[in-house]
């Protein structure tokens, strides 16, 4: 890999490494043989975790346990962190075995957001938790910005009804189209359907109310989508 454009992906993450082989490592995919980036993913998204959930509990106040997890889940899932591989252009730098390359795995949500972990977790064991920490803060800077504790406190049915509303549009229907397992250990499997959207998703939850939220969630997601695109 040419020593230029591992400098500028540095540039980009802002961070430099002390042994680059660390990056080179987290940019290796399992398509290269035994030395892949499979271990430093399963670090990173550890130390991920950490930082946000951390950071959340620190400046969000408002919020309980419940919001915490579904502001973490948004922030650290797998669409959020390739993004973040996309603005870095983590895939041009990915180091692919020749079948993964033809088959366009550079560009695959999944590849770059396990790359984007990958290299949380080659920061960390080349600096210390602290300084990790302050790359993915920085990295998450305008998410954390954007977050509004009022209606983060809203749960995704309220929220998706008030999104319906504010439109002029019917609300959403809720159908339970399977229930999972025995008794004491059931999933639910909810269909979320909003007609005047042309939005039909599925969720499972431990119970109705659970899924039913899972969905709503589904379609909030949906529409954050493509409000943003």
């Amino acid at each position: 890999m040419d020593d230029i454009i591992l400098k500028k992906l540095q540039s980009d993450i802002g961070y430099h490494f002390n042994e680059v082989g660390l990056l080179k490592l987290a940019l290796t995919h399992r398509s290269m043989g035994s030395q892949h980036n499979e271990r430093l993913e399963f670090l990173g998204d550890s130390i991920l975790s950490y930082s946000v959930s951390n950071k959340l509990y620190k400046n969000f106040s408002q919020l309980d346990e419940g919001d915490m997890s579904r502001v973490r889940a948004s922030l650290v899932n797998g669409k959020n962190l390739a993004k973040l591989g996309k603005n870095f252009e983590i895939g041009n730098n990915l180091i692919m075995g020749p079948g993964e390359l033809k088959s366009g795995g550079y560009k695959r949500e999944s590849i770059l957001a396990d790359a984007v972990e990958a290299i949380i977790g080659a920061i960390y064991l080349d600096s210390d938790i602290l300084t990790v920490n302050d790359v993915i803060l920085n990295w998450l800077k305008h998410d954390f910005e954007k977050i509004d504790q009022n209606n983060v406190m809203k749960d995704p049915k309220t929220q998706l009804q008030e999104l319906l509303q504010s439109k002029k549009m019917k609300l959403p229907n809720y159908e339970v189209v399977e229930i999972i397992g025995k008794a004491h250990n059931q999933k639910f499997k909810v269909r979320c359907l909003v007609k005047d959207l042309s939005l039909d998703v599925f969720a499972t939850g431990t119970s109705r109310r659970k899924a039913e939220q899972a969905s709503a969630l589904k379609i909030l997601e949906i529409l954050q989508y493509d409000i943003k695109n």
